[in-house]
């Protein structure tokens, strides 16, 4: 008589520490966080003696997009080995996709912030408020394109799906090059 197999003992679970993908939740629930963290914060401090929004955060975000779009294009022709492309590295591709989550959840949080900030203004009627309302939208738009471009980056580092010899249809033996 064998045993029944009870389940291993909780936290020991081998998957428990794989990465998966973003989930879009994550990044929804941080953007939410953040928008409702911005309007208090705006709304008790904002004042007409404030200096304008710097537009340098918005300029480092898009620039983050662009790049992160750039090494989404150049790692997926390169794990597709297309012609002219050199072989990817693996741990460059880990590297990636480590840059790729953490960008998102900052954009995510970025966006929020910048949503929040942009309501709030767009709410408010002072002179400083519609001075301060292209920063914010800006910041808004830039932070929004950072979470497409990592989404699209760690999508990108995926490896492609392969069908092995033993996932192949009995009568693919035939067809398979060098078979005859």
């Amino acid at each position: 008589m064998t045993q029944a197999q009870s389940p291993p003992p909780r936290g020991t679970d081998p998957d428990r520490f794989r990465m998966g993908p973003t989930r879009v939740s994550t990044l929804v629930v941080a953007g939410l966080g953040a928008a409702a963290v911005a309007w208090l914060l705006i709304s008790s401090f904002y004042y007409s003696g404030v200096p304008r929004l710097p537009w340098l955060p918005v300029v480092t975000l898009a620039g983050l997009a662009v790049l992160e779009a750039y090494a989404a294009i150049n790692t997926r022709g390169r794990i597709e080995r297309k012609p002219g492309r050199d072989p990817v590295n693996p741990l460059m591709v880990a590297r990636f996709v480590v840059l790729a989550k953490a960008s998102a959840l900052a954009g995510a949080i970025f966006a929020g912030f910048y949503a929040g900030l942009a309501g709030w203004l767009f709410v408010e009627s002072t002179n400083a408020a519609v001075q301060d309302r292209p920063a914010a939208g800006g910041g808004l738009l830039a932070s929004l394109a950072l979470v497409g471009a990592a989404l699209w980056l760690e999508r990108s580092c995926r490896v492609p799906e392969q069908q092995d010899d033993e996932d192949r249809e009995p009568g693919d033996r035939e067809n398979r090059p060098g078979s005859r």
